[in-house]
């Protein structure tokens, strides 16, 4: 990591289906990826800017940045200085049950705009990582469910998924389900493209439109998902790299730290290590 960047990603192991990144970044550059969760990314201090779908969007201190699960993203420094931010990133189930519970929203549910401008939201957000620090298991848990609460009845509402009518569309999914199967050993665009009855620039073109990203962007940023579970399950790094595809650890780290944020043995290390260090101890981020 690039010198007065630091950057911690970790569970508090009383907030199940929660994961906390706290992170200083200046000339980090996340690649174009997606999360099975959501994202509430608090700013603290600088600017974040962002590709959210095809759109460049910034956030600055005071505001949030709001991410639906499988929405292709990146992220960069908006200023010379970079930007700090606290985040959260809630299951979908946890989202989907809060708004169930407070707002009687039912099925799926996400966020209409990127970028909120609201510094109370933001302060909950810090909330619930300084709850977690401290080890107060019930304030965690009880600021996660309000602010949760509070974007979804301010920014967000019931999700409908688009139906997948056209060919095109079905060769995506397809394609996409091949890509999952054989992860490993992956055909090239031509033999993907022949196997579906598909012209390889008519199945590049639909995948794109259909995911947000042609299908090697998004086999990549499958692997790093399937890598990162393979970490959570006690898996050495080394092997999850073998497993998912990687040539060898080193493109699994580069990938990885593109799409995550931190290396994938620092990230292993912090997930459910317990209570964070206290304020000015070692690893924690500014």
């Amino acid at each position: 990591m690039a010198s007065g960047e630091r950057a911690r990603y970790w569970q508090y192991p009383e907030l199940p289906g929660v994961d906390l990144l706290h992170a200083h970044y200046v000339r980090k550059a996340f690649a174009r990826h997606t999360h099975e969760t959501f994202v509430f990314a608090a700013i603290t201090e600088g600017v974040e800017a962002f590709h959210h779908h095809d759109e460049l969007v910034h956030a600055g201190p005071g505001q949030i940045a709001l991410v639906n699960p499988d929405t292709p993203h990146t992220g960069h420094a908006g200023v010379p200085e970079g930007w700090t931010y606290r985040t959260i990133y809630p299951d979908a189930e946890i989202v989907r049950s809060i708004a169930a519970d407070t707002l009687a929203l039912r099925g799926s549910v996400g966020f209409t705009s990127p970028v909120v401008d609201d510094p109370y939201a933001a302060r909950l957000v810090v909330g619930v990582h300084r709850a977690a620090e401290e080890g107060n298991a019930l304030a965690a848990d009880s600021l996660l469910r309000l602010v949760t609460a509070r974007l979804l009845r301010s920014h967000g509402g019931p999700v409908t998924p688009l139906p997948t009518r056209s060919a095109g569309a079905r060769n995506a999914v397809r394609a996409r389900e091949v890509l999952e199967e054989r992860m490993a050993e992956p055909p090239t665009l031509e033999r993907l493209a022949a196997e579906l009855d598909a012209s390889p620039f008519a199945l590049l073109r639909s995948f794109r439109e259909t995911y947000g990203m042609p299908p090697h962007t998004w086999l990549t940023d499958a692997r790093v998902r399937r890598a990162r579970q393979l970490l959570d399950a006690g898996v050495p790094p080394a092997e999850a790299a073998a497993v998912v595809g990687f040539t060898d650890q080193s493109h699994l780290n580069r990938h990885f730290t593109r799409s995550v944020g931190v290396p994938p043995g620092a990230y292993q290390r912090a997930r459910g290590g317990g209570k964070a260090p206290r304020p000015g101890g070692p690893g924690r981020p500014v």
